[in-house]
């Protein structure tokens, strides 16, 4: 009989025996088995138990949530082309600011470790002990947490997550402090944010499951990123004189891509058991989890599809505007940019 119900110890193990992940003589998390295939950390117990909740959910008529990155699909400024054009002419600042603030958006992650999460069972009519949202706070988001940030802190031989190897594949790449420090740019939210869209539940609760499915979204928009990224590494012309360094980087990028797909699947698992329950209402009612999953979701692939990356895209190309401008050649430059759109 498949087991569904797990320690948190368990959730967290990792592969055993793997050789160890280094770069430039940083240890990074998971590893590499004896035919050199990398493998994720933390997936020993919990990628069979994502497996074994999804299989028991479709087997109850369910499914994860439907939804991939190309939902995101659409311009992005600037485009792979557009950085080219960027490096070509000796403009790195604007990829380098992109891995820069990508590594340190990862290290935010560590969060899911950190806060405590409310218990859903209390407020859903089904037992979910043997479901994936029954163990949310039982290492599932400890475990996204640890992925993306690290178990310590930086310099401790902890924290070799995705926010250490984003700035790795950066430093090999361009070389260490080639440009500035950035932090990332404030938060591009919702006009409604603040808004119950599920006052039928406790606040808490709506909080819960809009986190869950904020998170599936900045996934995707990551996904979409990352293999951008990868794409530029591996530009022939590009990075001439650290070119073995470069394709280094794209690696570990493919890598942070492999531990992302178990985010991606959990959090499709999560939603799809949530769409499949029933919650209680605070007024001592009941209510379908589809239709408090439904009412949310679509609000937010409105805002992240249509609205948002019509404001990000402005910005940015006010910003990448200046940027060029201040070259001796901006002009000629920036009329080559616009057309590799």
């Amino acid at each position: 009989m498949t087991t569904l119900v797990y320690r948190e110890e368990a959730l967290l193990l990792d592969h055993p025996d793997l050789s160890s992940h280094v770069v430039a003589g940083r240890s990074m998390h998971g590893g590499f088995h004896p035919d050199g295939t990398y493998q994720p950390p933390r997936a020993l117990v919990r990628v069979p138990a994502l497996q074994a909740w999804e299989a028991v959910l479709r087997e109850r008529g369910g499914a994860p949530l439907d939804a991939e990155a190309s939902l995101l699909g659409g311009a992005r400024l600037p485009t792979v082309e557009q950085s080219r054009v960027l490096l070509r002419h000796g403009l790195g600042q604007t990829f380098w600011n992109s891995l820069t603030i990508t590594g340190k958006i990862e290290a935010r992650g560590r969060l899911l470790a950190e806060v405590q999460f409310p218990e859903l069972q209390p407020h859903i009519v089904d037992d979910i002990s043997q479901m994936a949202i029954g163990h949310l706070g039982k290492g599932l988001l400890k475990a996204h947490g640890w992925d993306e940030g690290g178990i310590g802190q930086p310099g401790d031989g902890t924290a070799g997550a995705h926010d250490q190897m984003w700035f790795a594949a950066r430093d090999l790449a361009f070389g260490a402090d080639a440009y500035p420090d950035v932090d990332p740019p404030e938060n591009i939210a919702r006009p409604e944010v603040g808004r119950r869209w599920m006052p039928e539940v406790p606040a808490q609760v709506e909080g819960l499951l809009s986190l869950l499915m904020n998170l599936l979204v900045i996934e995707f928009r990551a996904e979409i990123g990352f293999a951008a990224s990868q794409d530029i590494l591996r530009s022939p012309e590009l990075f001439t004189d650290r070119r073995a360094a470069a394709e280094e980087a794209a690696e570990i990028i493919g890598r942070i891509r492999d531990d992302e797909e178990i985010h991606v699947s959990s959090l499709r698992l999560y939603l799809g058991e949530c769409a499949a329950v029933t919650f209680h209402t605070v007024d001592g009612g009941t209510i379908a989890g589809q239709a408090l999953i439904d009412r949310f979701w679509s609000g937010l692939v409105q805002w992240a599809t249509v609205d948002q990356p019509a404001i990000a895209a402005q910005q940015q190309r006010e910003l990448l505007q200046a940027r060029v401008m201040a070259h001796p050649d901006g002009a000629t430059i920036w009329k080559e940019f616009v057309a590799a759109a």
